[in-house]
Parts: structure tokens; C-alpha cells; sequence
């Protein structure tokens, strides 16, 4: 079965070819980064506009690197929330067209579940259950997966997505953005052990995140060392490598410790991680080293797989299709979607 993904929840415009939810045709990805660097962050209307306009041309790219046709495609699956509102309103919009032109079933795919699919394309598969981290610049969730349909919610950020934290420290350095590359390359020059930054734990049972404290303390420490009105001169001039190692050290514990808690909770052997976050060297390091020393064996995405694909979409969509899970026209863009599991057998959503 060939599957047609459409993935726009945020500045990525991706649409990919995926045969039987596993073999990747094709996987175009065009992103807006370039227009919002000068901003900072992401401008919801240029990446609207940014999907408008090319979203056609990445549709002919994906088609023409899998060398097939229109009509040769079998089911639609397109990521329907979380995410921007109007960015998935055109990846939406035209999976709705495209399955009613072709007559072909349309599955709506929960961007957060896509992620964690992106580890389940290896060859090297984990085994039902696990506990999934997703860890991006809009996310971190940890959830405990039974199979394809049933997911729990076990922990989410109070506060600040653990790539945001990324973002708004980068910033606070004069990095530049996107915060999660330059973070961890200059971290790479830095000692992680030089500053004691907080890990914030919240309640003792708690497998909920909180990085907007972290935040803060990078941002009271370069205050106290640089002064408030700190040159990007100044800064550059320090050893600004030791409060980037030393922030990207506090994340990365964070999440590993707990990863670990949500994994001997659910008595699980099986761990899989993923979102643009993943990307990052030094936590997959840790993830791997901490949870294999407890018998949990590890899984992660292709590096390019974490960012946000259309492949990962498509493969879901095509187990999902696969256990009764179809949408109709009516399906909504839910920027704000949270995981729900699913049970019944053609069931419409």
C-alpha cells in the first residue's frame, strides 16, 4: 500500500511517499526557518504563507522522487494537531482534496504520535510496550505506549518546552536561533560540570517538566557575571562555552532522570525518543548510557527523522489504517489535540 503524508503543524512543509508504513519513497521536507530567524522564533502568518505557496511544488517533488502517480496512491494521512492552526489548515485542506479527487480513505495523525513512529521505521524495532519521550520546540511528553492505538499520558511541561528552553537560552547568549544547533555545538568547547544550574524536579511523584526555572538561572547568571547591560562584544568574549555546556548538562539530565522514573514505573524494557530535540548528541548519550545500565534498551529516529517529516506521518497512518482508524471530511485542524487512545474498530473521528 503506498501512502501519501502531509505533514505542515508548524515552519516544515514535508509531504512523503511511504510503502507499507515502513519503506520511505520518497521525503521531501522545505523548511520557512530562513524567514523567521530575524524574529527569533516562529511567525505563525510566514509560515502560513511560507505552506500556501510551495506546498503544491513539494507535493510534485515528493511524487516525482517516489516516480509514481497521483492515482497510484492508496490511502491519505495528514497530521491534523498539535500545532499551528493555520499551518495545519493547508496541509489539511489539501489532504481533504486529494482524497476526494482520488477516492482514497484519509487518516488524521496526531504529530506527536508521528514522532515516536519515526523510531519504529528502523530495522532494529522496539517491542509493545514502551515508554516514548517527545521532546521538541513545542513539546515534552513523556507517554507509555501499548500498541499502535493505545497511548497514556504520564508527564507533559508546566511551562516551557525543553526546545524552547533552548531557544530563549541561545537568545539570552546572543546565539542566534534556532538555540538547539548552536547550543550544542558550543557547548562542545564548554565544561557541563562548571555551573550548577537547577533540575527541576516538582512533586516527589511527579513525571511532569519544568525548564522555565532553568531558563531563568542561565538568565540571572550571565545578568551577575556580564552585568544587564552586556555587550553581544562582551559576551562573545567569555567562557560563554561553560554556561552552554552547563545549561544543555542541567536539559539533558532532566529528561534522563525522567525517562528512568517512567520506565521502572511501567516495569518496561523498551524506550523510544523522538522530535527535533533528539537531534541532540549529548542527550541521546545520556539516555542510552543511563537507561541501558537498567536493562532498558534505547531506540532513536535517523537524525533525519526528528525533525518534523511527512514520512513519519505517512507510516503511522498506514497502521493506523490498518487497525480500523479512518477520518472523514469533517476532520478538524486541533491545534491544542492531546493523545486519546483509540479502541473501536472503523472508528470515524
Amino acid at each position: 500500500m503506498l501512502v501519501l503524508g502531509i505533514e505542515t503543524s508548524c515552519d516544515e512543509t514535508a509531504v512523503s511517499v511511504v510503502e507499507n508504513g515502513k519503506r520511505i519513497l520518497s521525503n521531501e521536507v522545505l523548511s520557512s526557518l530562513h524567514l523567521h530567524k530575524k524574529y527569533g522564533g516562529v511567525v505563525p502568518e510566514i509560515a502560513t504563507r511560507h505552506h500556501v505557496e510551495l506546498i503544491n511544488y513539494v507535493l510534485r517533488a515528493a511524487l516525482g522522487k517516489a516516480k509514481v502517480k497521483l492515482s497510484g496512491i492508496d490511502l491519505i494521512a495528514a497530521v491534523h494537531g498539535p500545532g499551528l492552526v493555520g499551518a495545519l489548515l493547508i496541509g489539511l485542506s489539501l489532504a481533504k482534496v486529494l482524497s476526494l479527487a482520488l477516492n482514497a480513505p484519509l487518516v488524521g495523525i496526531n504529530h506527536l504520535q508521528a514522532h515516536l513512529y519515526a523510531a519504529l521505521m528502523l530495522k532494529r524495532r522496539p517491542q509493545f510496550p514502551f515508554v516514548g519521550l517527545v521532546v521538541s520546540g513545542g513539546h515534552t511528553n513523556l507517554f507509555y505506549v501499548r500498541d499502535y492505538l493505545i497511548w497514556e499520558t504520564l508527564g507533559r511541561t508546566r511551562d516551557d518546552a525543553a526546545g524552547e528552553a533552548f531557544d530563549k537560552v541561545a537568545k539570552i547568549l546572543n546565539l542566534g536561533y534556532p538555540g538547539g544547533p548552536v547550543i550544542e555545538k558550543m557547548a562542545k568547547c564548554g565544561r557541563p560540570d562548571k555551573i550548577r544550574f537547577p533540575r527541576s524536579c516538582l512533586e516527589e511523584n511527579s513525571l511532569d517538566f519544568s525548564f522555565s526555572g532553568l531558563k531563568t538561572a542561565v538568565l540571572y547568571y550571565v545578568r551577575d557575571s556580564f552585568g544587564r547591560r552586556a555587550s553581544k562584544k562582551s559576551i562573545r568574549n567569555t567562557k560563554i562555552a561553560d554556561v552552554a555546556a552547563s545549561f544543555q548538562e542541567a536539559a539533558v539530565d532532566t529528561l534522563a532522570e525522567k525517562a528512568i522514573k517512567a520506565c521502572l514505573l511501567k516495569g518496561v524494557k523498551n524506550f523510544v525518543a523522538g522530535g527535533g530535540v533528539v537531534a541532540n548528541r549529548r542527550l541521546r548519550e545520556v539516555l542510552r548510557r543511563r537507561l541501558n545500565r537498567r536493562g532498558i534498551d534505547t531506540y532513536f529516529p535517523k537524525f533525519g527523522l526528528c525533525q518534523d517529516n511527512a514520512a513519519m506521518v505517512a507510516g503511522l497512518g498506514y497502521q493506523q489504517y490498518l487497525r480500523g482508524i479512518v477520518s472523514n471530511l469533517n476532520l478538524e485542524a486541533q491545534p491544542n489535540l492531546t493523545i486519546v487512545p483509540k479502541r473501536k474498530r472503523k472508528k470515524e473521528i
